[in-house]
């Protein structure tokens, strides 16, 4: 099951908009495991000494890295890839293109199939809290009809955004999109 918190937050379309108080979602994350931990139960579960998993980890983790920085989609096998993107201002003439206008570089997931029908697949335990922290509502839902996203294959408008890699992405998107422009957070400026 995946836990939710729905937190009533302020929420703002412009900067001159008093705001209107939404409740946002967002997937509840329990804690960062470190990474000898997972090397860890991978021994355990694997048979493979702790030594040699680190040594094929770091391995892995450093042709990763070589491999995305030089502008390949990189195969992570059972989980999906890993390929380099950019948040950049659009611009029409031409002469006006310059690197001044990448706002942000980072790395784009893509879950593989097996993980995406995992995910659709988990059920949802909603807690809803109002803007002082208070628990007003619990939801629990057993459908799992909702789509999981695929960052190959953004959609044009929306919260997804539109296709010209801008900072307002589609309708509604906004700062924190993927090469695609929009946003994958909360719509509008959250405060």
């Amino acid at each position: 099951m995946i836990n939710i918190k729905a937190q009533q937050t302020l929420v703002k379309f412009s900067k001159t908009d008093a705001g209107t108080l939404l409740y946002v979602m967002r997937p509840e994350t329990y804690s960062r495991l470190a990474e000898s931990k997972v090397i860890q139960e991978a021994s355990v579960r694997s048979g493979i000494a702790r030594g040699a998993l680190k040594g094929a980890w770091d391995a892995i983790g450093e042709v990763i890295k070589a491999w995305v920085t030089e502008g390949h989609s990189v195969a992570i096998p059972g989980l999906g890839s890993l390929r380099f993107s950019m948040n950049a201002d659009a611009v029409a003439d031409v002469n006006d293109v310059a690197k001044s206008l990448i706002r942000s570089r980072k790395v784009v997931y893509t879950p593989s199939v097996d993980i995406k029908n995992e995910l659709k697949q988990l059920k949802v335990s909603i807690t809803c809290y109002d803007k002082d922290g208070n628990e007003v509502k619990r939801v629990t839902d057993d459908t799992t009809n909702e789509e999981v996203e695929d960052p190959e294959n953004t959609g044009n408008g929306g919260n997804t955004g539109g296709n010209d890699g801008g900072s307002t992405g589609g309708n509604t998107g906004g700062e924190g999109g993927d090469d695609n422009g929009g946003g994958d957070g909360p719509i509008g400026d959250a405060e």
